[in-house]
């Protein structure tokens, strides 16, 4: 299958295209730079440059892929959270548009937080949770309503902590690096809330099921740890760190933690049972906590 992959360069892209490429697919990887370009050529696929404003060049593109996995989406860091939605709804509409009547599979990517952002709560959330609207489940619902326009489409809902050493901007250095500046590894309240993790590659063996077989209109949970306490995530920081760990309040978060208070209080248990279940998959690499504990994440093996 030749299968085109946005976000081919960047962190769960760079354990996708081995992935594919070792499964016999021939793959394409969009870029936007030239470093970009040499690293998805030095994994063996083939570099295409473009972005995810160009919406007639990944119509092109999309046209002449076998298959499409949809994973780049711009950084929350460039705090423009807004525009970064709507971009990629632009991008989920003019791939699905290019592949429209064609039963070529379409994995789109969106987060298991949305889950329990949308309401969900006093309960583990699955993947038969959906919602009408919203910030991401917008093209969460554009992707899986291309199973009734004759594409095999599916989403992968990722866990907020994607780890492994390939991961140089997720959630996990983000919150080394805010203990590092601070001085002090945090959580609000009780810490209680709870984030599900994965290990990158785990994450990414499961992209390839899903662009293999998942059946059109597919939620999938990417989830290896269901749900670790936030208190538990900052204590291992701050143990790795040789720093306080303290509990904030509220009202502090925003201050604190910057463009992830919104998500640091959210407690977000969530199952991937019917994943499993329906392709076969099971994680086979570290937990958070043992992924931490390799020591990568604070040696620079994780430096840009």
């Amino acid at each position: 299958m030749r299968v085109l992959v946005t976000g081919a360069s960047g962190h769960v892209g760079s354990a996708l295209l081995p992935e594919l490429l070792d499964a016999g697919h021939e793959v394409v990887g969009l870029v936007r730079t030239d470093a970009a370009a040499e690293a998805v050529a030095a994994l063996g696929a083939e570099p295409l440059r473009g972005d995810l404003d160009d919406l007639d060049g990944l119509k092109k593109a999309a046209a002449s892929a076998d298959g499409v996995v949809h994973l780049a989406f711009k950084p929350l860091g460039d705090g423009d959270f807004a525009g970064a939605v709507a971009s990629d709804l632009r991008a989920v509409a003019a791939i699905g548009e290019a592949l429209a009547g064609t039963g070529k599979p379409f994995v789109g990517t969106t987060g298991t937080m949305l889950v329990s952002l949308a309401g969900v709560s006093g309960r583990e959330g699955t993947e038969e949770d959906a919602f009408p609207a919203g910030p991401r489940i917008d093209a969460e619902n554009l992707v899986i309503g291309l199973a009734d326009r004759a594409v095999r489409s599916s989403i992968v809902r990722l866990a907020p902590l994607v780890h492994s050493p390939l991961d140089r901007h997720g959630f996990t250095p983000t919150l080394i690096a805010i203990a590092r500046a601070k001085g002090v590894s945090a959580y609000v309240g009780d810490g209680s809330s709870r984030w599900p993790a994965v290990h990158t590659r785990d994450a990414a063996r499961l992209y390839r099921l899903a662009l293999e077989k998942a059946p059109a209109g597919a939620r999938l949970h990417a989830i290896g740890d269901e749900g670790i306490a936030f208190r538990d995530i900052a204590g291992a920081i701050g143990r790795h760190l040789n720093v306080p760990v303290k509990s904030i309040d509220p009202a502090e978060t925003d201050a604190h933690f910057t463009y992830l208070a919104p998500f640091v209080g959210v407690d977000n248990h969530v199952s991937s049972t019917r994943t499993r279940a329906l392709l076969g998959w099971e994680p086979t690499h570290p937990n958070w906590m043992e992924d931490l504990d390799l020591g990568h994440y604070f040696d620079g093996r994780n430096a840009v």
